[in-house]
């Protein structure tokens, strides 16, 4: 038994990569949706199931032992019947050995260090920043949606972008939102607000991201304030040890993050990006049962 699993079920993919014990990935796999919370507890166990399968391939699935699901929406499962549904997909799978449930939050941290203890802060559609300590999350803050938090969020970026075109419709940024959504006047990009297209408000983040990289002022004044925002959360948080840097806004090459890194680095803060959930958590799995230390284990899953 010299193989683990880890999955990394999100809110869009759920992603599964087989590692052997000696930090080498032999497989990966990927299906739809993992978040219980959205698809329910049995369609996110079954997606579970299906991009575990593709990443054992030909593999002997009794050579598996131990195996990590990072899953989002955890609170989904709190009342067992979810994680029944788990059990029965992993059993379906013909893996004999221990399957460990924790949440989304502890497998991005995991991507990015070794640490015992430190803290993720994450911000895609939504906005959160964690201490983690061993594979539990201590304390939180933000996390709240939309309405009541999410702050330097991508819909945040959203919501801010739309509010500053109303006010001043006669700007480049108006223009181009005007464009993406296709409407002509301020009035009638009002209305369409206030619909609340969730899916098409949280688009507008990449286009507000590309506009700061172009100069506009007005975008780069909003990608300034959300990294200005996700640090304030960081700050609140009062974690010690490493930051990871998780989420569509922070792990990848975007205005924000460059603003949340500047603000970190000047104050002599260790941030790095959180690279591979899904191998994240197959560190997780194998550090019980590895020869390796678990830096040189999180080294070759990870660099």
């Amino acid at each position: 038994m010299n193989l683990v699993v880890g999955v990394d079920a999100g809110g869009t993919a759920t992603k599964a990569v087989v590692a052997t014990v000696d930090g080498e990935i032999v497989g990966r796999g990927q299906a739809g949706a993992g978040n219980p919370l959205t698809t329910g507890p049995s369609r996110a166990a079954a997606a579970m199931g299906e991009a575990v399968r593709a990443a054992l391939g030909e593999l002997p699935p009794q050579r598996v032992a131990r195996g990590v699901l990072g899953v989002a929406g955890t609170s989904a499962l709190t009342n067992g019947d979810g994680l029944t549904a788990y059990g029965k997909a992993w059993k379906a799978l013909d893996l004999d050995c221990p399957m460990v449930v924790v949440g989304d939050v502890v497998t991005a941290f995991a991507a990015g260090s070794p640490a015992a203890e430190g803290a993720v802060l994450i911000a895609g559609t939504g906005a959160i920043a964690a201490q983690v300590r061993g594979e539990e999350v201590v304390r939180t803050v933000d996390g709240h949606g939309w309405l009541l938090g999410d702050l330097g969020s991508g819909r945040w970026i959203g919501l801010a972008a739309l509010r500053c075109a109303v006010r001043k419709w006669s700007s480049p940024l108006a223009a181009a939102i005007a464009a993406r959504v296709g409407v002509s006047t301020s009035d009638a990009l009002i209305g369409w607000a206030q619909a609340l297209p969730f899916a098409e408000i949280d688009a507008l983040a990449p286009l507000v991201c590309a506009l700061a990289r172009d100069a506009d002022p007005d975008a780069r004044a909003i990608t300034s304030t959300a990294a200005a925002e996700l640090v304030r959360t960081l700050d609140e948080l009062g974690a010690g040890g490493p930051v990871v840097l998780a989420g569509g806004l922070l792990a990848a090459g975007t205005p924000v993050r460059d603003g949340v890194r500047a603000i970190l680095r000047g104050r002599g803060v260790d941030c790095v990006p959180s690279r591979d959930p899904a191998a994240g958590a197959a560190w997780l799995a194998a550090r019980p049962v590895a020869d390796l230390p678990p830096v040189s284990l999180h080294r070759s899953l990870l660099s």
